[in-house]
């Protein structure tokens, strides 16, 4: 299979868990990650930015370890 690959970081990956797995507040899910509000924020519009790319783009999604 030739898919493009969209990476995605274990962070990202986590910051997206966190809200919609475990449906916690960012408040709460950048505590559990040990980061900023601000920081988790970013993270998370990063994931998601990601995801829609493969999910309209019909790309795969490739977890990687943080670059």
């Amino acid at each position: 299979c030739n898919l493009e690959i969209v990476e995605l970081t274990i962070e990202e990956i986590e910051a997206y868990r966190l809200r919609y797995i475990d449906n916690l507040e960012q408040k709460e899910a950048a505590k559990k990650m040990h980061t900023s509000q601000s920081t988790y924020q970013r993270i998370l519009y990063s994931a998601y930015k990601k995801i829609a790319d493969a999910l309209i783009n019909g790309k795969a999604i490739q977890i990687v370890k943080k670059k």
